[in-house]
Formats: C-alpha cells, sequence, structure tokens
C-alpha cells in the first residue's frame, strides 16, 4: 500500500512528457561475469570499452551496483523475482527448487499490462519450472522487431563473450581464430597493472591481457545492438540497461562477496521525456546504492505497474521510485552453494564498508569446485601455495580455519586485501555491521541456515519455503547459533552441547558445525557428538562423524561417512558426504563399484564428486 501511495504522488509531482498510452520500451543488455573495474568509464585506464564509455555518457551511472549474489543462476533468480534467492530458496547453484507461487516473475506482470517480452536467449532461473515460458518470444530469434504493432517491448539480449569460460585455453584460441580478440594481445602482459590481491604471476598477467581483449570484444558487440536500436528509430522511445551479471573474472572475484565478485556496471539511458523528478539525473553519476533485488520493482515502475509487496527490492527510476532510506540501506549478499563446493556466506555492504561472514571457516576460502581450475592464473596460483613458493600473504586463500568475519573499509582499500575485523580502530564499525547482518538474515528469512541436505527430508514437494513459515522456524535462535558455531575465537561449549541436543534437526546441525570450526578443542562435546552419529538427518550424522574424526581420527568415523553414499540418499546428502571425504583426504574410501553407480547421473553433483574422486586415483 505504502509504494502504490508513493508512486502515485511521484506521478501527480512528475514531469513526466509521455502520455498514458505512451509507455517506455525497456531493453536490457546483459554481460556475463565482469567486474565494473574492467571498464574505462569506471575508472579503469588499460581498459578499451569506447560504447559503454559513450553510453555512460548520456546515462546514469551507478558507481554502487551490486550483484546480490556472485553467481549468474543465483543473481538471475534473485532478478526475475525481486525476492533475495535465500528468502524463496534459489541460493544453491542450479539447484532448481520449488518456490511459492506468489513469487511472480517480473515479466509475467509485464507481459499482463500489455509489453511484448523477449529474452535473446538465455534463462538459468534456478527455479523449477520451464523457464521459456514466461516470455513471448525466447530464444536466439526472439527480438523486438517481432512485436505486434503499437506494443511497447521489454527486451533482453545477454551476451556471454566476457564469461569466465573466454579464459579457457580452447575458447581463447577460439576467439582468436574468429578474429573476436587479437592473437597478440593489445597490452604487453608485463605492463599489466595487477591488483595488489595477486601473486606476481605470469599466467595473472597474460589472463589479464587478454581479458581486455575480450572485454573489448564484449564492448563492440553492445555498440552494434545500440546501433541497431537506434536505426530503427526507436532509441528516443527506449530506456537501456546495461549491466553484467556479476563480478570476474580472475581468482577471488566470481564466487566471492567482495568487491571484485559483486560489484557491477549498471549504466542507464533515460531518454527525456521518461526522466521524473526525485530520479538521478540523466546523464550523471550516482553514489546511490542499487542491487539486482532491485530491478524487478524498477522495471514495473518504469512500465507504471504497483510493485507487489512481496518485492523485497526498491524502485530506483519509474512513476514508483522510492528513495533511498536516510541512511541507505545496506546491500545484501550471498553465496551458497557453487556446483559440488559446500559453503555458506553472508555479506553486507554500504559502499564504504563491506562485512562479510563465512559460516563455514572450517572450509579454505577457495571454493573448491572443479570448473574455474580451467583457468591458468587459478592452477598457477595452487602450484605456487603447494610448491611453497607463494608469498604469505597470498597464503591464507587456500587455507582452512581462516577468521569466520572479515570487515573491508572498501573506500580506503578498493581491493579490500585488509581485513579489519580484528582491528580496535574499527571495533564500533565491525560490532555495528555484524548486527545489521544478523538482523537482515532474520528479516528475509535466510532460507540458508537449513542445510541443503536436510531439505529433501523436511519437506513435501521440494518447497522449503513452505517448511519454514508453515513451522513457526525459531529464526532468531538459529541464526544466532550459526554466529556463535561459526566463531572459532570463542569456545563455547555448553551453547553447542544444548544445541545438539535440541529437538530441532537444524539447531542440532549447527551444534555440530560449531564443533566443526573448534576442531580438536571440541573435544569436551564428544559425547553429543556421538549421538548424532545415530540423528535421523543425514546432515547431522556426517556433520557429527566430521568433528569427531577432527578430534579424534578413526577409520570406524570415515566409514560412516561412506555408509551415507546408499542408493536412495538425495543428491545434496551424497554430494555432503563426498565433500566432507575428500577435505578429511580419503576419497580413496569409497569403492569403484559405488563410485561408478553414482556417477550415472551425470547432472548430479554427487557424480561430480564420483569423477573427481575416479580422476584422483
Amino acid at each position: 500500500m505504502l509504494r502504490t501511495i508513493v508512486g502515485f504522488a511521484i506521478v501527480c509531482l512528475s514531469t513526466l512528457v509521455a502520455g498514458a498510452d505512451d509507455r517506455p520500451n525497456i531493453l536490457w543488455i546483459t554481460s556475463e561475469d565482469n567486474s565494473a573495474s574492467w571498464l574505462g568509464c569506471y575508472g579503469n585506464e588499460q581498459a578499451k570499452t569506447p560504447r559503454i564509455d559513450a553510453l555512460s555518457r548520456e546515462s546514469i551511472t551507478f558507481n554502487h551496483a551490486y550483484s546480490n549474489a556472485p553467481v549468474c543462476a543465483v543473481a538471475r533468480s534473485t532478478i526475475l523475482t525481486g525476492v533475495y534467492a535465500p528468502t524463496q530458496g534459489t541460493q544453491h547453484m542450479r539447484s532448481r527448487h520449488v518456490i511459492p507461487e506468489m513469487f511472480r516473475p517480473y515479466v509475467c506482470y509485464l507481459r499482463d499490462a500489455g509489453y511484448y517480452c523477449t529474452n535473446n536467449a538465455k534463462t538459468d532461473y534456478n527455479i523449477r519450472g520451464n523457464d521459456g515460458s514466461y516470455w513471448d518470444a525466447n530464444g536466439g530469434n526472439a527480438h523486438y522487431r517481432n512485436r505486434p504493432e503499437g506494443k511497447p517491448f521489454f527486451a533482453i539480449f545477454n551476451l556471454t563473450t566476457s564469461h569466465e569460460s573466454s579464459l579457457f585455453a580452447g575458447n581463447i584460441a577460439g576467439k582468436r581464430k574468429q578474429g573476436l580478440i587479437p592473437k597478440t594481445p593489445r597490452i604487453d602482459p608485463a605492463d599489466v597493472k595487477l591488483p595488489p590481491i595477486y601473486p606476481d604471476l605470469p599466467e595473472f598477467r597474460e589472463d589479464s591481457a587478454i581479458y581486455y581483449d575480450v572485454v573489448t570484444a564484449l564492448d563492440k558487440q553492445i555498440g552494434k545492438l545500440l546501433d541497431e536500436l537506434e536505426a530503427a528509430g526507436l532509441a528516443d522511445n527506449t530506456i537501456v540497461f546495461y549491466y553484467s551479471d556479476h563480478g570476474g573474472i580472475l581468482p577471488r572475484t566470481k564466487r566471492y562477496l567482495q568487491e571484485t565478485g559483486t560489484n557491477v556496471p549498471m549504466i542507464v539511458r533515460v531518454p527525456e521525456k521518461f526522466q521524473y523528478k526525485g530520479e538521478p539525473a540523466c546523464p550523471s553519476r550516482t553514489d546511490e546504492l542499487v542491487a539486482f533485488v532491485d530491478l524487478a520493482p524498477t522495471v514495473l515502475s518504469i512500465a507504471g505497474i504497483d510493485v507487489p509487496d512481496h518485492m523485497q527490492g526498491r524502485a530506483f527510476l519509474g512513476s514508483g521510485r522510492v528513495a533511498p532510506a536516510n541512511p541507505e540501506k545496506p546491500v545484501f549478499l550471498f553465496a551458497d552453494r557453487f556446483d559440488e563446493a559446500m559453503g555458506m556466506d553472508r555479506g553486507i555492504t554500504t559502499g564504504e564498508y563491506r562485512y562479510i561472514r563465512n559460516f563455514y571457516p572450517h572450509l579454505p576460502a577457495a571454493k573448491q569446485n572443479e570448473y574455474p581450475f580451467g583457468i591458468a592464473s587459478w592452477r598457477a596460483w595452487l602450484r605456487a601455495m603447494d610448491s611453497g613458493d607463494l608469498p604469505a600473504q597470498f597464503q591464507s586463500l587456500w587455507k582452512s580455519g581462516e577468521p569466520a568475519a572479515a570487515l573491508f573499509h572498501t573506500t580506503v582499500d578498493p581491493w579490500e586485501a585488509n581485513n579489519l575485523d580484528k582491528n580496535p580502530q574499527y571495533a564500533e564499525q565491525a560490532v555495528k555491521m555484524r548486527k545489521t547482518l544478523r538482523d537482515t538474515m532474520i528479516e528475509v528469512g535466510d532460507l540458508g541456515v537449513i542445510p541443503e541436505a536436510m531439505w529433501a527430508e523436511l519437506t513435501t514437494n521440494d518447497n522449503i519455503y513452505r517448511y519454514a513459515h508453515e513451522n513457526e522456524f525459531p529464526w532468531e535462535s538459529i541464526v544466532d547459533l550459526a554466529f556463535v558455531a561459526s566463531d572459532a575465537y570463542v569456545i563455547n561449549i555448553p551453547r553447542l552441547e544444548a544445541a545438539m541436543q535440541s529437538d530441532h534437526p537444524v539447531e542440532r546441525y549447527w551444534g555440530a558445525v560449531g564443533c566443526l570450526a573448534l576442531a580438536d578443542k571440541a573435544s569436551p562435546a564428544k559425547s553429543s557428538l556421538e549421538e548424532l552419529l545415530k540423528d535421523r538427518h543425514a546432515a547431522n550424522r556426517i556433520t557429527a562423524a566430521h568433528s569427531l574424526y577432527l578430534i579424534r581420527p578413526s577409520d570406524a568415523l570415515l566409514d560412516a561417512i561412506v555408509a551415507e553414499l546408499t542408493p536412495d540418499a538425495s543428491d545434496p546428502a551424497a554430494s555432503l558426504a563426498l565433500h566432507t571425504l575428500y577435505q578429511l583426504g580419503a576419497t580413496d574410501r569409497v569403492d569403484d563399484k559405488t563410485l561408478k553407480a553414482i556417477g550415472k547421473s551425470k547432472k548430479s553433483y554427487a557424480g561430480r564428486w564420483a569423477k573427481r574422486f575416479t580422476n584422483d586415483r
């Protein structure tokens, strides 16, 4: 209701020239895996991006625009519904769980309002269902030029040129053969300005130089789409967005909640007749915070459609614009399972400060999925670590047991190299942001606190949102417990034992996770962990066995984890078991017959682990 009233008031005060039947067309141009820092208009002096830079000079350029998740499918699910992925249960990469029917895609509202909606061509929304069914046209031939006469359009063109895989050796060769990038990089690798977060290895310099050429190729493709719009005589009636789906592309970017993984270009060109009072001026640069959760309400606002109350974002343009709070509400960030690799990170950023919480500090900071190691710089960094040649400041990424909390003063330390969480000068800021993150997780109903390996056991029809919201889920106590469990600096055995003896399975889980973080310091909780070996939930049994192994290794505990690999185990539970064995260096404990049976499902993440185990032999 409040949004409706605000929207009506802004309409009354606006200077919009267009009449009620003259709604703007909307063109979204998206790219993949390129942080804002790769573009000239965002201050990169080595970039060659003339078309994007020219668009920026004609547009509203957002300095602090963020992908809520640093990976594509999770970010895209947040965009589609205007609801955070951990609220609806889509935070695990390509999980495609069921979400509530009320979380309707924004494109459905646009089509109901008479917009012709096309998507050329990527969907990948991480939600169970037929992704293409939302669109009037979806695929390589989808185009706004095919719209019925007189209809406004909403069109997406997703450019994959800059994707992470563009630095895979075969794709580099292919792009050079096609003439998309030069055979010799435009910038000599020796002249590349490497960020301070990277070791100065030849592979980092060469990958950077090649990617500059890739981004230039992307720039040309964006220019072609803009020229096409101009040639059709539609530029003056079309609001153009350009943004990337998350950060990237070098190590510690994509999949990481730092600025490098989440700060994206967001450039919006608004023709004069569609500009409203109260919006950032066009053209201009603004420090106003925007995030992907804001895109759905913003596009509805631009189209003159009331924003549904369940959407968690803020319309930052259009008739229903909602001005930022004073002070601005921080952007909520999240990172969970990436393909076969487990994890749970949460963060918030104000643009000036960023706080990140790693809820699984027993795992190395480096994500343990295979895919990114197709990039030479990733492999080189790991080789240097394994050989003992890596300077100390670059080793923490590969170690477990690192601090669970990180605080960065981003405006002072733009590459977020210095963790200030334990710096006494920043103690007040750290406490404030920790509380804000905790409160945000409770407010949004963060389903990440329920282990994915437990979902199938707790739900019917795989609807974890319904389970949590129809069973009076104890959000506050479990979120608080997750903070306690991930803090190895504070040894609170009584709290963890009480959790492991709880009637609630998720509390029992976080009690066991707390013991994982403490490793052998959790030995006083040994009897409680042993009781969890008989728990009805696989996630609790596996985590208890893992914790007990860190207290006192034994073959019997490894066998207990292997025993979870039954034919009826869910893919998340089997993946957790295999992931745990990988952490413990016990890949040889699983026999070939079991690996072969698991590996038959090529699309399952347990199957990916089975393949890795087999290849390691």
